[in-house]
C-alpha cells in the first residue's frame, strides 16, 4: 500500500502547508479590509482585490489535488472515453495510438478506473518519450471480475535498468494496491507490453475494491 500512503502525505503536506495557511492569509486580509473600510474605502477595496487574486490561486490549487485523486475526465467520459482523449493527445506526429476494448467497462469501480487510467497514462508517456515507436495499442478488457489493461508498442524495448523506473514502479504500486499485478516486458517481435490485471472483487458494480 506504498503508493495510498504516499498520496495520502502529499495531500496532508498539501492541505496544511499550502491550502491552510493560503485561506488563513485571505481571513486576516478581508478583516484588515473591514477595519479601513470606513476610513480609507480604496484602500480596502485594493485590499479585496489581492484577496480575490489569493482566493482564484487557493481554487486552482483545490483543483490540481481534485484532479489528482480522481482525474475529471473520468467523471466527463467514462473510463474508455477518458483512455481514448489520452491516446489523443498521445497520438499524431509519429506515434499513432490504437484503444481496443472489450467486455463491461461501465460500471467498474472507482478505484480500478483510476488504477487503469494512470496506468495508461505513465505507460503511454514512456512511450512517447523513450520508445521511439510508431505504433501503439491500449487494450481494455473486462473478464471474469478482473480487468486487464494491455500496452504494447513497437519500439525499441524496454531495458534492464528501465524497468525499475519511478514511472515503472508506480504502474506496479498502483495494480499491488487492488490485489492485481503489473508487469513490463520486452516483446520478442520487438517493443514493449505493459500488462496489468486488475481484480475488481465480488462484482464491478458493488464497489468492492478500495477507493484511492
Amino acid at each position: 500500500m506504498t503508493g495510498v500512503a504516499e498520496e495520502r502525505r502529499r495531500l496532508r503536506r498539501d492541505l496544511h502547508d499550502g491550502l491552510g495557511p493560503a485561506l488563513a492569509a485571505a481571513a486576516l486580509k478581508i478583516e484588515a479590509a473591514r477595519n479601513v473600510a470606513r476610513r480609507d474605502p480604496a484602500g480596502a477595496d485594493g485590499i479585496l482585490t489581492q484577496v480575490a487574486g489569493d482566493l482564484t490561486a487557493v481554487l486552482g490549487d483545490v483543483r490540481r489535488l481534485v484532479h489528482d485523486l480522481r482525474p475529471p475526465a473520468l467523471d466527463q467520459f467514462g473510463l474508455v472515453g477518458a483512455v481514448e482523449q489520452a491516446a489523443a493527445r498521445f497520438g499524431g506526429g509519429p506515434l499513432a495510438v490504437t484503444v481496443r476494448t472489450s467486455g463491461d467497462l461501465s460500471a467498474l469501480p472507482a478505484a480500478v478506473e483510476v488504477a487503469a487510467y494512470r496506468i495508461v497514462g505513465e505507460a503511454l508517456t514512456n512511450v512517447s518519450r523513450h520508445a521511439a515507436a510508431t505504433h501503439c495499442t491500449v487494450e481494455l478488457a473486462a473478464g471474469d471480475r478482473t480487468l486487464r489493461v494491455e500496452i504494447a508498442d513497437d519500439g525499441r524495448g524496454a531495458t534492464p535498468d528501465a524497468l525499475v523506473g519511478v514511472g515503472l514502479l508506480g504502474m506496479r504500486e498502483r495494480a499491488e494496491e487492488l490485489g492485481g499485478a503489473c508487469t513490463v516486458t520486452r516483446r520478442p517481435s520487438g517493443g514493449t507490453l505493459v500488462s496489468a490485471m486488475i481484480p475488481y472483487g465480488r462484482s464491478a458494480s458493488d464497489g468492492a475494491a478500495p477507493e484511492v
